[in-house]
């Protein structure tokens, strides 16, 4: 019998989920060193970027979580977690605009060198929580020369490629949910075969017709005297109209077709 529940969790093994957390990390830094609540009185510019950033780590966390019970939801919160941090990327891209600054080009020696950074993968004991923060911690080292520069503007650049990384990522695991899906179904169908598998289980083996030696299926009687009665009937009816009683499958004995 399949599993009713699919698998979930296990988002802290996605290089999309560190990424998102460097992001999240990296975007309340930026905003202590480089906007200044004086300059901004009603924390809007500083909130709503932060607010970004936390909504791409945590959809990513919430959607794996969901995806034991509604693929369509998992789906549905990466998404949501590519497109809080596009909303992040317009906020550094305005950044950047209002300090005169150009984002890099693919092309530049910095662009290539962040592109090329990539964290090591994630192994882990029994002890998950501890192990991961051990992990990020000693990754996170390869990032700080552009994460901690002095220019803002280095560290906005940086920023956006990791973003623009980050949201491909997430782009190429709502395809491989929607194409898991599309194969394997969904929460709702798995209940259904789980149901049907239990019940089939728990019932007898389906004999073979006494006269034509095709296998029967169980049916009820809608009329006559046996109305309402569960006997098995040839595959083949019409053509063939065999029956059984379902207390005697196991013998060859025949019920009129109701």
């Amino acid at each position: 019998m399949k599993p009713l529940f699919d698998k979930c969790g296990g988002y802290r093994k996605l290089t999309s989920f560190t990424f998102a957390t460097l992001i999240h990390l990296g975007t309340m830094r930026f905003c202590k060193r480089f906007v200044p609540y004086k300059e901004d009185p009603l924390g809007k510019r500083t909130g709503q970027m932060v607010d970004a950033a936390r909504s791409g780590r945590q959809n990513i966390i919430e959607g794996s979580e969901r995806a034991s019970t509604s693929k369509e939801t998992e789906m549905k919160l990466t998404d949501v977690a590519r497109a809080s941090l596009a909303e992040l990327l317009g906020d550094f891209e305005m950044f950047l605009a209002d300090a005169g600054e150009i984002p890099w080009s693919v092309h530049s020696t910095e662009h290539q060198a962040v592109s090329h950074l990539n964290p090591a993968a994630f192994e882990y004991t029994d002890d998950v929580m501890h192990d991961y923060w051990v992990y990020f911690h000693r990754e996170k080292k390869a990032f700080d020369p552009w994460l901690e520069h002095d220019q803002p503007a280095v560290i906005a650049n940086a920023m956006i490629i990791l973003i623009r990384r980050t949201m491909a990522m997430l782009s190429g695991q709502v395809r491989h949910q929607g194409e898991a899906f599309l194969e394997e179904g969904g929460f709702r169908e798995r209940l259904t075969q789980c149901r049907i598998e239990a019940r089939d289980a728990g019932a007898d083996p389906a004999p073979t017709c006494p006269e034509c030696s095709k296998p029967m299926h169980q049916r009820k009687a809608k009329t006559g005297p046996h109305a309402g009665q569960s006997f098995w009937g040839c595959s083949g009816y019409p053509d063939c109209k065999g029956t059984r009683k379902i207390q005697d499958s196991g013998r060859r004995t025949q019920d009129p077709a109701p």
